[in-house]
């Protein structure tokens, strides 16, 4: 019955099975349709054209919430249960914070990966686009709800923690770097201009490379197991390597919540720190970091015929 009524209906694709390794999501498959008393093959409403266009880019958006929100969640925890007039004992370390962000994207790919192919990062969608063929007409529709995501998971955070901030700063609708730093990342005073951008290209150096080799049939993970191995990649990228810079690693998690603590009055400080550090840094430093592991992995270990690399 199926294929009699795909033959009255050519003008609807069938998606292929799913293939971690591609991102092919704007096609209808046929579980999706409905079938009419006479046979033929339709789309189940109105809502269901429309969303089509949007779900992949809301599909990122949702990932880059979840990751924001549980990152920037635990990093409220530690901070503000540090002062005793918050909270009479301290809730978490470094640790919790590591925690957070690697649940954050875990659930995060989790969430968007079946539909957008869980990119979560603008870093990693140039990184796609760069090497694996993913549409560049596709990356400023997926930067944009990226982008959003990050600004509205931090609204979420800072929603939740308001009046926490309000009694660490020492007063209401006092904001100043101290907490800023909750939200956004800022390098230790220590850490030079150059050591700072190593640190950020770094880790998402390692990331990136962890991913390809993840999406990569010989290394694949179990199905429905990616979500693990971004869990294992974040903690250890955190845990390991993030004190000095906070391990952006990703221009969607810091540049989407150092709008949003701009927008509620953290003032212009916050992108003029060491020189327009958000720029150099989390930015531009994660982008090249990405673009690095992924020629890394597809130069000198990647056979597969989605690279550029071993195109004819």
């Amino acid at each position: 019955m199926a294929t009699s009524s795909l033959e009255t209906a050519p003008s609807l694709p069938v998606s292929p099975p799913v293939d971690k390794g591609k991102f092919r999501h704007d096609e209808v498959h046929v579980s999706q349709l409905t079938t009419t008393p006479t046979g033929r093959l339709v789309r189940p409403n109105w809502w269901w054209n429309y969303r089509q266009i949007i779900r992949e880019i809301a599909a990122e958006f949702a990932g880059v919430m979840i990751l924001v929100i549980f990152g920037t969640g635990a990093i409220s925890q530690v901070v503000l249960s540090s002062d005793t007039s918050v909270v009479s004992t301290p809730k978490g370390d470094y640790l919790s914070i590591s925690f957070g962000f690697a649940v954050g994207a875990g659930l995060g790919v989790w969430v968007s990966g079946g539909i957008s192919g869980g990119h979560i990062n603008p870093a990693v969608t140039l990184a796609f686009a760069t090497w694996r063929g993913f549409p560049w007409k596709k990356v400023p529709g997926y930067i944009f709800g990226q982008l959003m995501g990050g600004i509205v998971g931090a609204a979420i955070v800072y929603a939740n923690y308001f009046h926490a901030i309000d009694i660490f700063e020492g007063g209401r609708g006092i904001r100043t770097l101290k907490t800023a730093g909750i939200f956004g990342t800022y390098a230790l005073d220590y850490m030079t201009n150059v050591s700072c951008f190593f640190s950020e290209f770094l880790g998402t150096a390692i990331l990136v490379l962890v991913l390809f080799a993840a999406l990569d049939k010989p290394n694949a993970p179990p199905p429905g197991m990616l979500p693990l191995v971004i869990f294992i990649v974040f903690l250890g990228i955190a845990a390991c390597l993030g004190m000095e810079t906070g391990f952006a690693v990703n221009p969607a998690r810091d540049l989407g919540p150092r709008m949003l603590t701009a927008m509620v009055g953290y003032g212009k400080e916050v992108f003029t720190f060491r020189n327009q550090y958000w720029l150099w840094c989390p930015v531009i430093a994660t982008i090249l970091g990405a673009q690095a592991g992924a020629m890394f992995y597809d130069v000198l270990l990647f056979n597969g015929k989605e690279s550029i690399v071993n195109k004819p």
